[in-house]
């Protein structure tokens, strides 16, 4: 994956369901939502083994400190 500047990327939320039905929701700086769904399957082993557990990726607002 190219690496880009972070001013150039968007906060996305990765939610998905644990086989007990929890919700998890993982952090991710992305270009586009597909670029975070790729990231959540490349850092999180459940996301891994379970792709069709994502539920939700919405992109979330700037926080400003």
């Amino acid at each position: 994956m190219p690496s880009r500047p972070i001013t150039s990327c968007k906060r996305y939320a990765v939610s998905y369901r644990d086989l007990a039905n929890n919700r998890h929701e993982l952090g991710f700086y992305a270009i586009d939502a597909f670029e975070a769904r790729q990231l959540a399957i490349e850092f999180n082993k459940f996301v891994r083994e379970h792709p069709n557990s994502i539920d939700r990726i919405s992109l979330r607002n700037k926080v400003i400190a």
